[in-house]
């Protein structure tokens, strides 16, 4: 600062320019992201097909990888048939295997149809 023969106020000016400048930066960069999100989900989006399921459709539910059940690299990736008991509003199902005995849910237990 003394080579540049620079005071205390100008130097200080210096300093909040540059800050407003990496502020500036730091936004544009989040928004470069949020419209990045934007075009991804859109994307995908285009090539999810709604399914809207009716009770006493049959369907297989999904062996999740977590799973204990799933072992294995040629293990089945569905279960058993099962029965579509309810169907709540948000599109969760509410399944019953064929006798009729509703299906308990565990909390590590995720049902993907």
């Amino acid at each position: 600062m003394v080579e540049a023969e620079i005071d205390d106020d100008e130097r200080v000016k210096i300093q909040l320019k540059h800050l407003s400048l990496i502020e500036e930066k730091r936004l544009t960069s989040v928004c470069h992201g949020q419209l990045y999100q934007r075009r991804m989900a859109r994307v995908y989006n285009k090539k999810v097909r709604p399914r809207n399921f009716e009770v006493g459709q049959l369907v297989l539910r999904r062996i999740l990888p977590h799973q204990v059940v799933a072992k294995g690299k040629f293990s089945p990736n569905r279960q058993r048939p099962f029965a579509v008991k309810k169907v709540l509003p948000n599109r969760a199902l509410y399944l019953t295997d064929i006798e009729g005995s509703m299906l308990m849910r565990s909390k590590d237990t995720m049902y993907d149809i």
